[in-house]
């Protein structure tokens, strides 16, 4: 069948009126940017195409909710990308419809989602199930509620380093990394001082050299990445902690075995107890 036959083959099931039918169908190609292709066959077609055909024959039904399951997933890096925004676009231009969104791919969960659902494969059953956690992209990314949904959201992934906490006041912990005193922006005053905790940071929120701002930590650099408009760099705090990723400006250079300081920010810190439990944040974050 031609475009125009698969988009409204659904309708024509149920012996809908022809004219209705083809008024639905130009509509939906409209929304779809499919209007030149219409008498074409799904061989003359690129996957993207094909995708927005297969979008198109659910538009025409006009349903009040949208099941996308992994719409993306055998799509080229480029592809996915122009047709996420179509779904985008489309979200908004239909307007009263609700759409779930099943996917892998973090980056279309953050741009494509009001809220999102984050699923934990092999969680233990519990009164919210195998839910991880659950809310807008920005609660995800600024307020995780465990280390999994911190690792999870992000790339690269949030840094993680085993501490022990030293003190707990209303509005700040003071937390010990490898013999380094950090000050982390949490309310952890239901944990006792000794307690091992985790602390984390993304790669984006650490701060490079001698400043006064935040609590300093020593590394040395291990591996350097180059990716064009940023680099990634890889620091060793010690050689049985975990590796710490900085992402700093794709000009920036560095040698190996370099000695580098590194500056966290209490407001920009996070601190999960022995179980992976968030402690909550005590600053004003974006929503």
């Amino acid at each position: 069948m031609t475009v125009a036959e698969n988009m409204g083959f659904g309708l024509g099931v149920f012996s809908a009126d022809r004219a209705e039918v083809d008024r639905k169908v130009k509509k939906a190609a409209e929304i779809l940017q499919l209007v030149p292709l219409m008498d074409r066959l799904p061989k003359q077609l690129s996957g993207g195409q094909r995708q927005r055909v297969a979008i198109g024959r659910a538009i025409v039904k006009e349903p009040e909710v949208f099941l996308f399951d992994e719409p993306l997933s055998n799509l080229d890096a480029a592809l996915r990308v122009q047709t996420r925004l179509e779904i985008a676009k489309l979200h908004d231009d239909i307007g009263r419809a609700s759409m779930i969104y099943v996917t892998h791919d973090q980056v279309e969960a953050m741009t494509l989602a009001d809220k999102i659902v984050l699923l934990r494969a092999g969680a233990a059953v519990s009164e919210e199930g195998s839910v991880a956690q659950f809310g807008t992209p920005m609660d995800l990314y600024h307020r995780p509620q465990n280390l999994f949904a911190a690792e999870f959201i992000g790339s690269p992934k949030m840094n993680v380093l085993p501490g022990v906490l030293v003190r707990a006041e209303p509005d700040h912990a003071v937390v010990d990394v490898r013999g380094e005193q950090v000050r982390v922006a949490v309310d952890a005053r239901s944990a006792a001082a000794g307690a091992a905790v985790s602390l984390g940071i993304r790669p984006e929120h650490l701060i490079e050299g001698e400043t006064a701002d935040g609590s300093p930590l020593h590394v040395t650099l291990q591996h350097m990445e180059r990716l064009g408009d940023a680099s990634l760099l890889y620091l060793s705090v010690r050689p049985d902690a975990p590796l710490v990723t900085l992402r700093v400006e794709g000009a920036a250079v560095h040698k190996p075995a370099e000695k580098v300081t590194l500056r966290l920010r209490a407001d920009q810190c996070h601190l999960f107890d022995a179980s992976g439990k968030a402690f909550t944040r005590t600053v004003a974050l974006p929503t």
